[in-house]
């Protein structure tokens, strides 16, 4: 009868142990990108906001472009609810120049920002464009993944993003942490 007891006692510290391991969240390490404009912008520059949502975008994919309105939507929704908005592209062959020409034809009112030699691609392992990763104040990784689950808008049934933001500003633990993005390879300088 002891012996059962110890045993469940030690399972049950087991499983707390594993729980408070898969709690841990992923630090991001602070980093600094210049915009289009050549501004130097760094994520601890919006440790006062309660999300900060990095978005891997491109001008030229046809994936990345089929998000436009959704990034622009999604952005304008959350703004000013303390959720932070910030492009990233990492193509070796998009222009500063380009990457602004594209933003104004598509609204976007976000900051983009220029990884020049896909550094910050490489550091978070960002493969495709659109990739989303969103971060809280102290840069831990609450959510990485897509958007959504379809590129065509009528086919969306699962809004990922929207409800992990949803669930930051509620205080609730973000329920799906990770999902599966899609879209065209980031064009690195090494290949």
């Amino acid at each position: 009868m002891h012996r059962r007891i110890i045993s469940a006692v030690f399972s049950l510290l087991g499983a707390v142990v594993l729980l408070n391991a898969e709690d841990k969240l992923k630090k991001v390490e602070n980093f600094t990108l210049e915009d289009v404009n050549g501004a130097k912008h760094s994520l601890t520059d919006y440790s006062k906001q309660k999300a900060i949502v990095l978005m891997f975008i491109a001008t030229e994919c046809p994936v990345s472009n089929a998000y436009n309105t959704r990034m622009t939507d999604l952005h304008k929704d959350y703004k000013d609810i303390g959720i932070v908005f910030l492009g990233i592209n990492s193509n070796k062959q998009e222009t500063a120049a380009a990457i602004q020409a594209h933003a104004k034809e598509h609204g976007f009112a976000f900051t983009i920002l220029k990884d020049k030699e896909n550094k910050i691609a490489d550091r978070l392992e960002a493969t495709v464009t659109p990739e989303i990763y969103v971060l809280n104040p102290k840069l831990e990784l609450l959510y990485h993944g897509r958007i959504d689950d379809s590129r065509n808008l009528a086919g969306v049934k699962s809004m990922d993003l929207r409800k992990a933001l949803d669930e930051i500003l509620a205080g609730k633990r973000v329920s799906v942490r990770q999902t599966k993005a899609f879209g065209c390879t980031i064009k690195r300088v090494n290949e």
